[in-house]
């Protein structure tokens, strides 16, 4: 399976699966002498932990993070980071009834009709647990960014229909939905728990907002920075669609209602924009100004409900999900979309310093280290598919024989 890495000067690679032993991250890019805040490592799993509201999944897991290598008295030492998050509270049992049904909504049939095999428990390596890996390295990113002066925000705008109507950043950890709006959160959860009742689930919108972000970020054709925000962003299991400033409402303007105005501050001693209907992005550079995108959650596929489908061999058949399930996603979504946002800006930072540094023999060295951190990984994972060209020869082989005979 290939695409379990993501980034370039500053990249992670995520590993494990829901029902599996742990699920765990490695990064490689890291510079030596950075500090490492484990108590805020934690801190920020703890938000994406289950079993936190009557809102979310039963299923009670620690998450503890260990710390396996690249870590020397409270600091980076430069080499690959392995963080891993053991499972503990895993129930396969429970989806034995289901195993050779696929489940509306899961991977189950693309997983097999991609890799010839699918790990019915939970779903194996597409399951949210799987965000966990992406939240510890997402906790380094944020840590280090902040250093920058630059935070990033995300909170549910949206929920089934119920939207927030004001912002205050104060409220979002106060409420189950980690909602900006006070009011908007408690309709919200009515919403949500009339669904579970119901045997249903519901989806939202989640918004994300970067304060402080430099100008100068982003690359002008295809490493937008936009673009990889969409990309991190829609690789969340839950993601169905993304959009930045206005965003798709700006179809329906005209160009001098969705143009923002500039003017140069003195204060500040740059030049700034008066409206941000661009989100914080202009021709595939951030401007200065916040960046703020938004996903849509779709609502979470494991449902109580009845539904109709297939069995492994082509039979149909109702399926009902009985089990420990989110009735919505959105509050878990919210400390995963801020990582992921903090990787990419983490990404794009790491690459304009570099494109900054004057070339002197200490910095070309530097430069040639993470890319010779790169070459490893891509050559690592160039053997890996001549391991499985050979394999799947081996099988072609094989079958010729077996006709012949």
């Amino acid at each position: 399976m290939a695409g379990n890495s993501f980034g370039r000067f500053f990249r992670i690679t995520t590993f494990g699966e829901s029902h599996g032993r742990a699920v765990g991250v490695v990064i490689d890019g890291v510079k030596p002498g950075m500090p490492i805040d484990t108590e805020f490592i934690q801190h920020e799993l703890d938000r994406r932990r289950p079993g936190q509201s009557k809102v979310t999944t039963a299923r009670q897991e620690s998450d503890r993070v260990e710390l396996l290598s690249g870590v020397f008295e409270g600091r980076t030492s430069g080499t690959p980071i392995c963080m891993i998050v053991w499972n503990k509270d895993q129930q396969p049992k429970a989806y034995e009834k289901i195993k050779n049904m696929f489940r509306p909504g899961h991977a189950g049939y693309t997983y097999l009709a991609k890799y010839g095999i699918s790990d019915y428990r939970g779903g194996g390596r597409s399951s949210g647990r799987e965000t966990a890996s992406r939240v510890a390295a997402g906790a380094l990113a944020k840590a280090w960014l902040a250093e920058h002066g630059i935070e990033i925000f995300a909170y549910t705008l949206e929920v089934a229909g119920v939207r927030a109507k004001t912002i205050d950043l104060r409220e979002i950890e106060k409420n189950s939905l980690r909602a900006p709006d006070a009011e908007a959160a408690r309709k919200m959860e009515k919403r949500v728990l009339r669904a579970k009742r119901e045997g249903d689930s519901v989806g939202g919108i989640v918004e994300v907002v970067v304060k402080n972000p430099p100008a100068g970020l982003g690359e002008p054709v295809f490493d937008k920075l936009e673009a990889d925000l969409s990309k991190a962003l829609m690789s969340i299991g839950a993601i169905k669609g993304f959009e930045i400033g206005n965003g798709f409402a700006a179809a329906r303007l005209t160009g001098s209602e969705n143009n923002d105005p500039m003017y140069f501050d003195k204060k500040l001693r740059r030049v700034r924009t008066r409206t941000n209907n661009a989100g914080g992005i202009a021709g595939g550079i951030s401007n200065g100004e916040d960046i703020v995108v938004r996903i849509a959650v779709k609502p979470p596929s494991s449902i109580v409900k009845e539904q109709e489908t297939v069995t492994i061999v082509g039979e149909s058949a109702l399926i009902s999900l009985e089990g420990r399930h989110d009735p919505c996603i959105c509050p878990r979504v919210v400390p995963v979309a801020e990582s992921m946002v903090a990787l990419v800006l983490l990404d794009h930072l790491t690459r304009q310093e570099l494109m900054k540094r004057k070339s002197s023999l200490k910095d070309l060295r530097d430069t040639l280290a993470l890319v010779d951190q790169n070459l490893e990984m891509l050559d690592a994972e160039r053997r890996s598919l001549i391991r499985e060209i050979k394999w799947l020869m081996g099988r072609r082989r094989t079958r010729i024989k077996k006709r012949s005979r």
